[in-house]
Parts: structure tokens; C-alpha cells; sequence
């Protein structure tokens, strides 16, 4: 450990997205405002929920947790991203370059369970309708939502466990705007190819597997759907494409990056972005635009605000 310590590097210099002044001034100005309105977006999901009891049901809780986890996904790297468009050399130290695969891995774990669970949310809720209040109780809504924290964090203790066994002590330039595992240990001194085939079957394949789970799942959802032409039907099927276009916004990027993680593309980059700063901006649109009841809550919770604030001015 004495050994490991005296030739660990201490700090990661990362390139960014762009060296162009330029770019990294509008780019500055862009993220900022994708930053503030998916904290607002999410935040207002978040309260609408809470504070609406016609939204107090098991799809809606785990809405409400998927909004938490995109507020979570959207910080661990967009802040400091932000803030490196305006610096002129952009460093990180080992610690905090270790911190954000963590956090990376615990919010993207747990997205993907998550996500899973709101899948088999939507199939009992079609599929089995009359069953649903009995299946989805409250007690299986939070052990869903717990489980998916442990997977998440479990994953992310397996993905640490050799990342923090690798000696670093050479290179320590990162080609993207934050550490991600792939680029993290390629600059590792050792040969990194066995570590390299258990990260994706750990990360790229899993992410793969459980894409194919959920595409079934809302095939199986759909199909049931189809055999059924009623206003209810058609609801159904307006939310089930909502989480469906959640779904491969999200795992799209991730199998791309996790499958191919010793490849570098320029693509790596803008998928990164996409979803760690688009998707979970774009999560609330998708959801309240598409999403009847959730848009006549924002109106109501809105109207209620505004008119308080007239009654009581500050």
C-alpha cells in the first residue's frame, strides 16, 4: 500500500468536450441552463406528487424516485463540467476523479433497476389489472425502490474494488469532461485486459440484458394493449411509449460506451452527454407532456402558488 501511494498520481487532467474558447463559452451558457432547468423540472415532479394525493400511487412513487435519481445523475459531473469551461487548465484530484465513478455507477445502477421496476409496474397495471392494488402495495413499492439502491451500490462496490487495485502512476490525461471507469483505468501501469472483460460483463452486458428484458416486457404490454380499443387502452399506451423513449434514451448510451469501453470515439463524448445531462432533463418533459393527469396537477400546484402569491405579497 506504501508502495502504491508513493506512485499514485494526484490528480487527472481532463480535456473537456472542446479547446475552443469560443465553444467553451457558449457551451458554458448552454449546460448552464440545461443544468437549472432539470433541477427545476425535477424538482417540480417531485413536489407536484407530494403535494397532489390523486398522484399517490405506485407509478407515480416510482416516478418520483426516478426524478430524485435524474437530479442525482445530473450532479455528480455537470456542476464541475460547467465551471471547467471557464478554467484554463481543467484538473481533478485522484479522490474526486474516484468519487465520480462512484457516484456514476450508484445513480446509473440504480436507474437501470429502477427503470425495470417501473416496467413491471405498467405490466401488472395492463396485464393484470384486477390483481394490481394486491401485487403493487405500498410495502412492494418501497422494497422495489430500496432493492434498487442496493444493486446499484453493490455494482458500484464490485467496479471499485478493482479500480482502486490499480496502480496509477503515469499518465493521467482523461479525454472527456469527467472520469468514467473505460478511460479511468486505460491509464493504469498494468495490463488492464482481464479488468477490462469483467467491466463489460459487469456494465456493458448487463446494461444489454436488461434493455432486452424491458424491450420484451413492453412488447408483451403492448401487444396487450392492441386486443383492447378503449379510452383506457389509450392511455395506457401513451404512458408505456412515454417510458419507453425514457428507457432507450438511457440505455442506448450506456450499452454503446460499456460495450466497446477501450474504443475512443468522439461519439463517447456526446453520448456521455446525452445521459448524463439530456436525459435527465428531458425525463420530466416526457412524462408531463405526455402525461394527462401529471400536467393538470403542475397546472393546479401552479394556479395555487400564483394565487397565494397574490393574496400574500411579499
Amino acid at each position: 500500500m506504501e508502495r502504491f501511494n508513493q506512485t499514485r498520481v494526484p490528480e487527472f487532467v481532463l480535456l473537456g468536450l472542446t479547446n475552443s474558447p469560443e465553444l467553451q463559452i457558449f457551451f458554458f451558457v448552454l449546460f448552464s441552463l440545461f443544468y437549472l432547468m432539470t433541477m427545476f423540472g425535477n424538482c417540480l415532479i417531485l413536489l407536484t406528487i407530494q403535494s397532489t394525493s390523486s398522484l399517490h400511487s405506485p407509478m407515480y412513487f416510482l416516478l418520483s424516485n426516478l426524478s430524485l435519481i435524474d437530479m442525482c445523475l445530473s450532479s455528480f459531473s455537470t456542476p464541475k463540467m460547467i465551471m471547467d469551461f471557464l478554467a484554463q487548465r481543467k484538473t481533478i484530484s485522484f479522490e474526486g476523479c474516484i468519487s465520480q465513478i462512484v457516484f456514476l455507477h450508484l445513480f446509473t445502477g440504480t436507474e437501470i433497476v429502477l427503470l425495470i421496476s417501473m416496467s413491471f409496474d405498467r405490466y401488472i397495471a395492463i396485464c393484470k389489472p384486477l390483481h394490481y392494488s394486491t401485487i403493487m402495495s405500498r410495502k412492494v413499492c418501497v422494497g422495489l425502490v430500496v432493492t434498487s439502491w442496493m444493486v446499484g451500490f453493490l455494482h458500484t462496490m464490485s467496479q471499485l474494488a478493482f479500480t482502486l487495485s490499480l496502480p496509477f502512476c503515469g499518465p493521467n490525461v482523461i479525454d472527456s469532461f469527467f472520469c468514467d471507469l473505460p478511460l479511468v483505468i486505460q491509464l493504469a501501469c498494468i495490463d488492464i485486459y482481464v479488468l477490462g472483460i469483467f467491466m463489460i460483463s459487469t456494465s456493458g452486458v448487463i446494461a444489454l440484458i436488461s434493455f432486452l428484458l424491458l424491450l420484451t416486457s413492453y412488447i408483451v404490454v403492448l401487444v396487450t394493449i392492441r386486443d383492447h380499443s378503449s379510452t383506457r387502452s389509450s392511455k395506457a399506451l401513451s404512458t408505456c411509449t412515454a417510458h419507453f423513449v425514457v428507457v432507450f434514451m438511457f440505455f442506448g448510451p450506456c450499452i454503446f460506451i460499456y460495450v466497446w469501453p477501450f474504443t475512443s470515439f468522439l461519439v463517447d463524448k456526446i453520448l456521455s452527454v446525452f445521459y448524463t445531462i439530456f436525459t435527465p432533463f428531458l425525463n420530466p418533459l416526457i412524462y408531463t407532456l405526455r402525461n394527462h393527469e401529471v400536467k393538470t396537477a403542475v397546472k393546479k400546484l401552479s394556479n395555487q402558488y400564483f394565487n397565494y402569491g397574490l393574496q400574500y405579497p411579499l
